[in-house]
């Protein structure tokens, strides 16, 4: 057995190879074995489309069985997987082709004619497509081939999957995961959570983005659980499964929404083991509803794309709103100032972690590799926290702007950047502001010249260029920005100034 993902989790559900594992909504339900073979021949149907070794696979499409099976044929095959929100845009997708320099492009078929010529001009050698309903040229070809039965032998450092994250700057980076990295921490998030074979994960969550494909799938897997395979959260669907389930993953806006259901309460999560909530900061106030209307506090956790999970809240013990628990077995936090000191107890500072999860560096990029990590190994969270005297960690803001919007991570620079190329619009200032069921919700404030455009005809730019999930959900239009003495935009001010603006009863 090499150290290869795709050995790892099968080594899992090895035993339990005809339990369920997928059960959707409609339709029949996947065994494991299903997967498994479905993974083997989709893995040929890759390598028939010139996949190699080491090859980045760009994956946009809707989440499916299919989907999950492509992921662990890229796993099996020892190509590099690369997981794209299905809302960016075309101009977006160019932008991950150029960089990643895939050899195979998966898409949906109805996007197929509208990126092939981007794909293209950026020497992707092969374009398939991939469907809901088991349709599109991938399954088409998977059908004929002879199933790719091995597994192609890995080691702890090679790549097994690569997620773009941005930064200030707005252009988007390629984490480099490595089999190792998901590895431990899969293993780490089983024992710490618990996780027991006769779990049913209720998985509402997208599939493109480390919580929904890592967190979520990696747990079950390694289990040979059954997972209550949503396409999408919707409160009504959640809560029919609540029943068959005894795990959720979620991101905060799933609990506010759940709270906004009439007659939810305790009976209807009886079922219920655990209740697990991340990608963004839980409110206070949505922990202590949430716990009083079902019996259940919602344990937290944190991490970031680079590292994976890093700390979660105990599954025995007490859970404090405000904070996201301990670091899990082999990861080490700290937090420290400016000057590279350790922060004392509660003090607020930088936080830093270095373990067996984070990341091999930015795709093409060793100098911001270079810049993110210190001298020791740890690396530069860009998060502000405090450590307790027993090691809870809490998070209290972000050293960038970083905006986390409905459980998606929102960068204003890429917003800015787009608004201020539109005629008409003198600069710009994104933010985000305290929204009761988003969290955060991205907002504008633009100082336009006399010529201005309209709301309407901005938003019509920012339709083609930017995901939905980026666009801001209110313009302020200002005559001026606020500034400091040395010229820089006061975010913070305009933070302050319009904390309320989502209170007041706003859209």
């Amino acid at each position: 057995m090499s150290d290869s993902l795709f050995e790892t989790l099968q080594a899992g559900f090895a035993g339990r190879l005809d339990q369920t594992f997928l059960r959707v909504p409609v339709g029949p339900s996947h065994t494991y074995r299903e997967v498994v073979a479905r993974s083997a021949r989709i893995g040929a149907a890759l390598r028939k489309a010139g996949c190699r070794i080491g090859d980045r696979v760009v994956v946009q499409v809707d989440k499916s069985p299919d989907a999950i099976a492509t992921y662990l044929a890229c796993l099996r095959i020892g190509a590099v997987y690369t997981p794209l929100n299905v809302a960016y845009p075309a101009d977006e997708v160019d932008y991950y082709l150029r960089d990643a320099m895939p050899s195979v492009l998966v898409c949906r078929p109805a996007d197929e004619a509208l990126l092939t010529p981007a794909a293209r001009a950026r020497g992707v050698g092969s374009i398939r497509t991939l469907g809901t309903g088991g349709d599109g040229s991938l399954c088409d070809v998977a059908d004929r081939c002879t199933p790719f039965g091995d597994v192609v032998p890995r080691t702890k450092s090679d790549l097994a999957a690569m997620l773009y994250t941005s930064g200030t700057t707005g252009k988007p980076k390629g984490a480099m995961i490595t089999h190792d990295n998901l590895a431990t921490n899969a293993h780490a998030l089983y024992e710490t959570w618990g996780w027991r074979p006769e779990d049913v994960l209720l998985h509402a969550l997208p599939v493109f983005h480390v919580h929904g494909l890592f967190v979520a799938l990696h747990c079950a897997m390694l289990g040979g659980s059954t997972v209550e395979f949503l396409p999408r959260f919707d409160p009504a669907s959640v809560r029919a499964a609540l029943p068959r389930a005894t795990v959720l993953m979620g991101v905060p806006t799933f609990y506010s929404r759940l709270l906004g259901e009439e007659g939810f309460d305790r009976r209807e999560c009886a079922h219920m083991r655990v209740f697990i909530s991340g990608s963004a900061p839980l409110p206070e106030t949505v922990f202590r509803r949430f716990a009083e209307r079902t019996g259940h506090a919602v344990l937290e956790r944190y991490g970031m794309t680079e590292t994976g999970i890093l700390t979660s809240g105990p599954l025995d013990g007490e859970r404090i709103p405000g904070t996201v628990g301990y670091p899990l077995p082999g990861v080490e936090a700290r937090v420290v100032d400016d000057e590279g000191r350790p922060c004392a107890p509660d003090e607020t500072g930088k936080i830093e972690v270095r373990g067996p999860g984070v990341f091999a560096g930015y795709w093409n990029d060793p100098e911001k590799t270079r810049s993110e990590f210190c001298e020791d190994g740890f690396f530069r969270t860009g998060d502000l926290g405090t450590r307790s005297d027993d090691g809870r960690i809490a998070l209290v803001g972000r050293s960038s702007d970083m905006i986390i919007s409905g459980g998606y991570n929102v960068y204003p620079k890429e917003i800015e950047l787009c608004l201020d190329e539109t005629p008409g619009v003198v600069e710009s200032a994104v933010v985000g502001l305290p929204h009761p069921d988003f969290g955060e919700a991205v907002t504008a404030f633009v100082v336009v010249a006399s010529e201005a455009p309209s709301e309407a005809q901005i938003r019509d730019r920012l339709q083609t260029r930017l995901a939905r999930f980026k666009h801001p959900k209110r313009f302020f239009f200002v005559r001026a920005l606020p500034r400091n003495a040395m010229g820089k935009v006061q975010k913070a001010v305009l933070r302050a100034e319009n904390a309320d603006a989502y209170d007041r009863g706003e859209p």
